[in-house]
């Protein structure tokens, strides 16, 4: 499919990056997992070197995909995987009682990170029809170094903008565990606090940065912090001394989907970030999905929140 999606299957609307072979949205889990081409296991296998004719252990474990024999990773003894039918399996009950579907679920980087995103049966609306959807995203990677990772991810529907949640936001929701400790759903479950709830202070914060306008000055200036230059110095009056990705944010504001909500706000200011990053930034659309899920911009997204709100606050 391409050098960094493996395999990818969609239900419902094509998602925002265009990837992925559509399937009906009817799928159950495991249904879902077989058309994403993610139904295979992998094992544990002891990892030798030879030297002089004699094969000697290193001490390690090679973790391998069970249809092809690929080698994904060498492991540390003490590894735990996690195979992906148990990541499915994690959706499962609330599939079965109607609160959430299966949406998009794929493996990136060779069957290195595997992950399911599904819709949770709930949004809210600000300012008017600025629709945000609500969706909990689970990673699987079978990659020594990586985590598993369970978050839920808001998307701004007029825009298919993903919104990361703050970290430093007390309505944060997202767990990480390493592959030392077994996984256990029902921990993680209990940890996330799947409940109406979850998404209140997200809203408030929305609407807390929709009700705060931005000057010319403090929005540069807030570019500035979100995507620093490596070097020179930015002038708040002049947006060209701006680093080339803030001024593609700066450039869009007022023209990024969307623009007439809130116009003029931090929320306007936060979603041109969010915009960028999704849809312009990068290569192809593959490299912005990975990035924007597991790499560089998930994080800076997170950043791009924070500050809004502090900007917002001193305005």
């Amino acid at each position: 499919m391409s050098h960094e999606i493996e395999t990818m299957a969609y239900a419902g609307e094509l998602p925002w990056h265009g990837l992925g072979e559509k399937v009906s949205n009817d799928l159950n889990t495991d249904q879902m997992l077989q058309k994403a081409g993610l139904d295979w296991e992998v094992a544990e296998v002891e990892s030798y070197v030879d030297y002089n004719g004699e094969q000697i252990k290193t001490g390690q474990k090679s973790l391998i995909r069970s249809t092809d024999h690929k080698i994904l990773t060498n492991t540390g003894k003490d590894w735990h995987p996690v195979q992906n039918q148990e990541a499915f399996d994690f959706f499962s009950e609330f599939v079965l009682a109607g609160d959430m579907e299966m949406h998009t679920a794929g493996s990136l980087k060779g069957g290195q990170i595997v992950w399911a995103l599904a819709k949770i049966k709930e949004s809210f609306d600000v300012f008017g029809d600025d629709k945000v959807d609500s969706y909990l995203l689970f990673s699987n990677p079978h990659m020594y170094g990586k985590s598993i990772d369970i978050r839920f991810t808001p998307i701004r529907v007029v825009c298919n903008n993903t919104l990361t949640l703050s970290l430093g936001m007390e309505a944060a929701k997202a767990v990480k565990l390493g592959h030392r400790t077994e996984f256990r759903p029902d921990n993680v479950k209990e940890t996330l606090g799947l409940a109406s709830e979850k998404f209140a202070k997200y809203k408030e914060m929305a609407e807390f940065l929709g009700s705060k306008k931005y000057n010319i000055e403090s929005l540069i200036r807030y570019y500035n912090d979100v995507f620093p230059r490596t070097s020179g110095e930015v002038d708040v009056n002049n947006s060209e001394t701006l680093h080339r990705a803030g001024k593609q944010a700066f450039d869009a504001i007022l023209t990024q989907p969307g623009a007439k909500y809130a116009e003029g706000s931090w929320w306007q200011a936060l979603t041109s970030v969010t915009y960028i990053t999704d849809h312009v930034q990068g290569r192809n659309n593959d490299t912005r999905m990975a990035s924007n899920w597991f790499g560089g911009n998930q994080l800076r997204k997170v950043k791009a929140a924070e500050k809004a709100v502090e900007y917002a606050t001193m305005s």
